[in-house]
Order: C-alpha cells, then structure tokens, then sequence
C-alpha cells in the first residue's frame, strides 16, 4: 500500500516531523520522525550531494562540491543521481547508502 508524506515545519532551525498518513485514510497517522539532529562540525565528514535531476540541480551541486573543495577540504563529498521520480520516494537504495556511509546529504532542486 502506498504512503503518503506530509510534512510541516516547526520553526525556523529547520526542526521538522515527517507524518506518514495511509492514503486510503487520509489524516489517520501512521508514525513521527523527526529530522536528523544537527552535526556540531562537518571536518572530517561525508556529505552525499543528490542530484534530483530537475532543472539545473547538477549545476547547482558542481558549485557545491566546488565549494566544499575549496573551502573545507576535510569533508568528503559524494554525488549521487536520485533515479526514479523526483517527486516520488522511491530510491531506497540510495537513502540506505546515505543512512550507512554518509553524515549529511544535500537534495540538488533547481528551477
């Protein structure tokens, strides 16, 4: 059975709830999570660079890992393509990845 995502935002530290609703019941809660905490510093860490393939992300995300590069060499950074529709959580494998080998993750969304 599908999922449907909604999510609101809480305040302006970007603190947000994700709430999982069954789509043939729409407002009855499944589940809450929250984002991940914040990272206190990123030296030494990984951060995934996602490229959604909407308009421009890729060019917005070489300016990124650009930035990254020049200014804080320490942190690693990875790009990965989402596959699958952008607007459709189905890239299960590349958040598994993200969850395993990275810290952070950056969704490329131009326009």
């Amino acid at each position: 059975m599908a999922t449907l995502l909604h999510s609101a935002v809480l305040n302006p530290e970007a603190y947000r709830t994700v709430r999982a609703a069954d789509e043939g019941a729409p407002g009855k809660t499944q589940s809450f999570r929250s984002l991940a905490p914040r990272l206190e510093s990123l030296h030494g860490k990984t951060i995934y660079l996602v490229d959604t393939g909407f308009g421009g992300s890729g060019r917005f995300l070489d300016q990124v890992q650009a930035w990254f590069a020049e200014h804080m060499p320490s942190v690693t950074t990875v790009r990965r393509r989402k596959t699958g529709n952008i607007f459709r959580d189905d890239a299960r494998e590349l958040w598994n990845e993200i969850k395993e080998r990275g810290q952070a993750a950056i969704l490329g969304v131009a326009g």
